[in-house]
């Protein structure tokens, strides 16, 4: 039925149906944002995990924060799961959320803000005062029409906060579609990467990266940081907290401090270890500027750290892709990628919906190289639990099981609407005690 309303109803008219939705939720909670200092992160990717480091260290420093993620939701201390599959969450639940934190205290709340979300108005209502953005990259081209589009709804948080005279804007200016998002009017604008070519007044320098398996140490104008998270990206999202918090007159010692014992969130370049002799790590890199981030930081690690780690071996790459319509496009190029980096790869389920199973994984191979070959170094297995197996069977001493695609998700969604419960690391943490090493 909802399919069939999406078909004979204008977008139009969604469009203001959701729009009056997002109002209507807020005005039943009683605009809850407007008692809260509202942090925006958007991009394509880094979201969750800059949403966390935010939210990480304004606690730490002090401030109760709320937080809203793909991944989990935060109050204080008190932190939890997103079990709902969503990035953003409806209208009335975000506002219910935001309510909640408003009763228990909180100074700050920070939202993991997506384009499907904005697509539907669920910003609407929102008193944004800080605006990020992360990163830009194609993706959901199907549901906005374009890349374009899906840019133009990115924007829409940065316009949101361009309306507030102290509104704050956080740009990553390394990316190449930053200048777009520099042209939005908000006042106060903060920069952080490698070079300030836009020379803006505040910028935060990245320099001095050293990779390691359990942390990376960098350096930001100057002052050297260590954190418990891996990977090159993740210095960028780092960074970006580093902005945001600094904007809100945080101390870089305090920022230092709090950086250095942060958690990695879940499913985001998560290792899993046991004891066994290989590595195994789960991320949910789902998208190809994602995943290849995740391959090259897997060749680096053995550059940045020879002393430390022999390196892997090889990279035994577990991924599917998405159903239900989603970006179709994207799937042979998932292939190639892996089939650039990986010596071994399984190609498995991840979240089919109505679509078949198999189909999206003949759409992944087909960008698979031909160096890799059917039941010698390429495998194919629907049973994503039967697929982990295998991954791990095919691991020796030294290699790296990379396991993407799912990450922290807590449901695989299949037919018919269903859901399954499914919890990557758990699974991999059972079949690795079932074997044996």
């Amino acid at each position: 039925m909802k399919n069939l309303l999406k078909k004979l109803v204008p977008n139009f008219i969604f469009s203001i149906y959701h729009w009056k939705l997002a109002y209507l939720g807020a005005m039943i909670y009683g605009f809850p944002s407007r008692k809260l200092i509202v942090i925006g992160v958007t991009g394509t990717k880094g979201k969750t995990t800059t949403c966390n480091l935010i939210a990480q260290i304004l606690n730490g420093a002090g401030y109760k924060t709320g937080m809203a993620t793909t991944v989990n939701f935060r109050i204080g201390e008190k932190e939890w799961i997103n079990e709902y599959k969503q990035t953003m969450l409806g209208r009335f639940r975000l506002q219910k959320l935001l309510r909640q934190m408003v009763r228990e205290g909180c100074k700050y709340a920070v939202i993991e803000t997506s384009s499907e979300g904005i697509l539907q108005h669920r910003h609407r209502g929102i008193n944004y005062s800080v605006a990020v953005f992360t990163n830009l990259s194609p993706e959901h081209i199907e549901r906005h029409g374009s890349f374009e589009n899906y840019r133009a709804a990115k924007l829409k948080l940065c316009e949101a906060v361009a309306k507030k005279r102290e509104g704050i804007g956080i740009y990553n200016l390394d990316d190449a579609n930053v200048d777009y998002f520099l042209k939005c009017n908000i006042l106060n604008k903060f920069g952080y990467g490698t070079h300030n070519k836009y020379q803006l007044a505040s910028f935060n320098k990245i320099s001095e990266i050293k990779l390691f398996p359990d942390h990376t140490e960098f350096s930001v104008n100057g002052e050297k940081f260590q954190m418990p998270l891996i990977g090159e990206f993740n210095v960028y999202n780092a960074t970006a907290a580093i902005c945001v918090v600094q904007s809100q007159g945080i101390r870089i010692e305090k920022i230092k401090e709090i950086l250095k014992h942060t958690k990695p969130t879940p499913g985001r370049l998560e290792i899993v270890n046991i004891g066994q002799s290989f590595t195994v790590i789960v991320d949910y890199a789902h998208e190809p500027a994602s995943l290849e981030a995740v391959y090259k930081f897997l060749i680096e690690m053995k550059k940045f750290t020879p002393s430390v780690v022999e390196g892997p071996k090889r990279i035994i790459a577990l991924l599917g892709a998405q159903g239900g319509g989603r970006d179709k496009g994207k799937r042979p190029e998932l292939g190639r990628i892996a089939g650039e980096f990986a010596d071994i790869i399984i190609v498995t389920n991840e979240d089919p919906y109505d679509e078949s199973p198999q189909q999206i994984i003949d759409d992944v191979k087909q960008g698979i190289t031909p160096r890799l070959r059917s039941g010698q170094n390429l495998f194919e297995i629907l049973d994503r639990r039967e697929a982990i197996k295998k991954a791990l069977s095919l691991a020796e001493p030294g290699d790296i099981v990379i396991l993407t695609g799912k990450g922290g998700e807590v449901w695989m969604c299949v037919e018919n609407g269903k859901k399954i419960p499914w919890n990557e690391r758990e699974i991999i943490e059972e079949e690795l005690r079932r074997a044996v090493f």
